[in-house]
């Protein structure tokens, strides 16, 4: 993702416990589990899916490591790259 994760800009808690992607607008959602890292970096677990962001400077509330979150992310600004296993 070449976009921050800024916490009740564009993050928010999930409001199902469930994965999920959808379309709202001019936006795309993901909806899955949050971990954190001490790098300023955060992934995202969309089903088996592993989305890669940066966490802005403003801080994330505490107990967000491991719940469920929804990122909302320009369309522009997300990429796939194909890999093999």
């Amino acid at each position: 993702m070449d976009e921050d994760i800024v916490w009740a800009e564009n993050a928010w808690p999930g409001t199902d416990g469930k994965p999920a992607l959808w379309e709202d607008g001019d936006y795309i959602i993901f909806r899955g589990r949050l971990s954190l890292d001490e790098d300023g970096g955060a992934a995202l677990d969309v089903g088996g899916s592993v989305l890669l962001f940066d966490l802005a400077d403003s801080p994330v509330p505490d107990g967000v490591d491991g719940s469920w979150v929804e990122v909302r992310v320009a369309p522009g600004n997300v990429m796939a790259w194909p890999y093999e296993v």
